[in-house]
């Protein structure tokens, strides 16, 4: 079983990334769970056909710890198991607790089965507390891909979630597998990818163009896949599943120094 966690700047697709990816997964024939660690409890929206979810902290608030698994977990598109972390009430405790208590909750539980070939962890933002970076931080997740675009804040992102890699690549046994770009149209932006990735030491493991399909999938609750299966953009998330599927490299990222990642974006024309 191969536990991947996804992390990017907030608002950079993750959500949509990981569920069109393991759609692509699922159709390979892969047995997925997904585990939605955002406290806005969307990560599997359209992988269910909407918000029909409850989350495992809302579950326990309101019915203890004596549940069971199919209180927590439900099955949608192509049979991907889905789990939502949640988070607490608005302005009280930690949201990245909800993320280790749910872990905890779905090993007690007996979710993490024989059968899976693949637990996803869709991870909220930045890596900016332990409780977001508990699953590279204890080892849960041994895979790391990193989504961003050629924006910025988004590549300032991705060199910070590397230095969260490295940190924990001895204890927890963490690597990065590679940068997803989730276009958003910028200049020159498939070739500063590719230039930041090289520098860190990993690959540009795929480039997602943008396509208003995707916009239209959302709005019907569904990946792309699924709503539109012959669109040249439910393809493109075919072969990133393929990619990710067949990877085999997984390095410790070399963060670049603040200086270089300016010099690489006054290069292509990002800082002029």
């Amino acid at each position: 079983m191969r536990q991947v966690a996804i992390y990017g700047k907030g608002g950079i697709g993750k959500s949509t990334t990981t569920q069109n990816l393991t759609s692509g997964l699922a159709e390979l024939g892969k047995q997925v769970m997904v585990v939605g660690c955002d406290p806005k409890a969307d990560s599997t929206r359209l992988i269910l056909g909407g918000l029909a979810q409850k989350s495992v902290l809302a579950t326990l608030r309101d019915e203890g710890e004596d549940i069971e698994l199919d209180s927590i977990l439900r099955e949608g598109f192509g049979g991907i198991r889905c789990v939502e972390s949640g988070g607490p009430e608005p302005g009280v405790g930690c949201a990245g607790r909800g993320i280790i208590t749910s872990i905890e909750m779905l090993e007690k539980l007996g979710a993490y089965t024989e059968d899976l070939d693949y637990v996803f962890y869709d991870v909220l933002g930045d890596v900016v507390c332990g409780g977001f970076a508990m699953p590279i931080r204890e080892g849960k997740a041994r895979e790391i891909y990193i989504v961003c675009s050629g924006e910025m804040m988004a590549l300032y992102a991705a060199n910070n979630i590397c230095k969260g890699i490295k940190k924990y690549a001895n204890s927890g046994g963490v690597r990065l597998g590679g940068l997803i770009c989730n276009s958003r149209n910028v200049d020159g932006e498939a070739d500063l990818v590719q230039a930041v990735a090289e520098e860190i030491g990993t690959q540009l493991i795929h480039f997602v163009p943008r396509d208003n399909v995707v916009q239209r999938a959302e709005i019907n609750k569904q990946t792309v896949i699924q709503y539109e299966p012959g669109a040249g953009q439910a393809d493109e998330y075919r072969t990133l599943a393929n990619k990710i599927d067949g990877n085999d490299m997984f390095i410790i990222p070399k963060p670049m120094a603040q200086d270089k990642l300016e010099a690489l974006l006054m290069e292509h024309g990002l800082m002029s």
